[in-house]
């Protein structure tokens, strides 16, 4: 950033979707500044469960979801909850979510999930190899388990659905499980996504795609954006050092913290705050191969470098709030249930996720004018998507057309 308080372009948010952004609009020859409080790539960049989920083509709601919906939010042990403290407050997203979990609504968003995700193996791979990171990005697939027969032959019927959208699956009965990965003897079957692909350490890609920023000529100011108004050609931004940037052109992904940004832009976006919790065990040899979802608990045993990370689960609830004892107490019990002899947690940790009622991040220019550019709401999928939303972002900034339509994941769809 220059001396005087002026960029070309201001980046808010240095998670995993900003870094790239930042990283591919500096390699096109823009002069690029991301602000952002916190150490970049920390977060729930760096908090996940380490997937790169090209299968995860349903939105979070669907008709299964809404006929389950009131046994899901106020059971405390569901895999989908609600601080009952925050229902008021979100008694409106509540009710978008509600109708986009409609069989129409819920389609529609499936197919439009499905065509950001199309490629999101390859270009993670090219990603990946540019930051010097190839060995930390895992290709043995993913598995969803299942504990009854019941669900297995339910699962069949899901999975024909995400293979209409294009998603590789295979169905694993008990044996060949098994056989796959011992450690998850007793389920009764599997979804088997082979295309899927894993993060063993995701702080060391996150670290590495920083380094590849900050070398592309990226700054980065620790700073939080409290305030942000146009100013005719551009953009002025307000932070918490005092300092005043007047920029041509900003990009919000500010995760879990862009909706105040966004209305101060013009758009009232409904952004509400999934509160995801992982819980970790130091272990030298991992318990499995890859990355496996035990589905009716609704969280990961992911076999990261030098521990087992259990990641996952929903609760709604805003920033506020303290780590939930209880949501943290759930994943370790879930993962007892897997490996019993796992003793006391080594470390745990509170994430926050950018939730929208229809799971589409909100991609494209914002009401006002394109001075200010969205790229933020990922829900999930903030580190699957990185790389395709940075291929849209840049589109929009050179003028060219994006490689994919962008009505699905404009601000105004709301």
């Amino acid at each position: 950033m220059r001396a005087s308080g002026n960029a070309e372009i201001a980046v808010i948010g240095a998670g995993v979707v900003g870094m790239t952004i930042a990283l591919r609009l500096a390699q096109a020859g823009h002069e690029v500044v991301v602000l952002d409080p916190e150490a970049p790539g920390s977060g729930c960049s760096y908090g996940n469960a380490g997937t790169i989920a090209d299968y995860a083509v349903m939105p979070v709601g669907t008709p299964e979801v809404l006929r389950a919906l009131p046994a899901l939010l106020f059971n405390r042990n569901s895999p989908l909850a609600i601080r009952r403290a925050a229902l008021p407050a979100l008694a409106p997203w509540l009710w978008r979510f509600l109708r986009q979990s409609l069989p129409g609504p819920a389609a529609r968003n499936a197919h439009a999930l499905a065509r950001l995700l199309a490629d999101a193996a390859t270009r993670w791979r090219a990603l990946a190899a540019e930051c010097g990171a190839a060995a930390v990005l895992q290709d043995r697939g993913c598995l969803y388990a299942y504990a009854t027969a019941a669900d297995f032959e339910a699962a069949a019927r899901a999975m024909a659905a995400r293979h209409r959208l294009g998603v590789t699956v295979d169905l694993l009965d008990g044996r060949a499980l098994t056989m796959l990965e011992p450690a998850l003897r007793g389920m009764a079957g599997a979804a088997f996504f082979p295309g899927a692909l894993f993060l063993s350490d995701p702080g060391v890609m996150m670290a590495a795609l920083a380094r590849r920023m900050l070398a592309a000529g990226v700054a980065h100011r620790r700073a939080r954006v409290t305030a942000l108004q146009r100013t005719g050609p551009g953009v002025r931004l307000a932070t918490s050092d005092g300092a005043m940037i007047n920029t041509r052109r900003v990009i919000l992904c500010a995760g879990a913290q862009s909706r105040a940004l966004a209305r101060m832009a013009g758009d009232a976006v409904p952004l509400e705050t999934e509160r995801g919790y992982h819980a970790e065990w130091d272990m030298a040899t991992p318990r499995l191969s890859r990355p496996a979802c035990p589905v009716a608990r609704g969280f990961y045993l992911c076999p990261m470098t030098g521990r087992l990370r259990v990641a996952g689960t929903v609760e709604l609830g805003g920033l506020a709030a303290p780590a939930s004892v209880h949501r943290i107490a759930r994943l370790v019990e879930g993962a007892r249930a897997v490996f019993p002899d796992l003793g006391p947690p080594d470390r745990t940790w509170l994430g926050f996720r950018p939730s929208l009622p229809d799971s589409l991040p909100v991609i494209g220019p914002s009401r006002g004018g394109a001075e200010v550019v969205h790229a933020f709401g990922h829900g999930h999928l903030g580190v699957t998507l990185a790389p395709v939303t940075a291929s849209l972002v840049l589109a929009i900034i050179q003028g060219a057309t994006p490689e994919i339509d962008l009505a699905p994941f404009q601000a105004t769809r709301f």
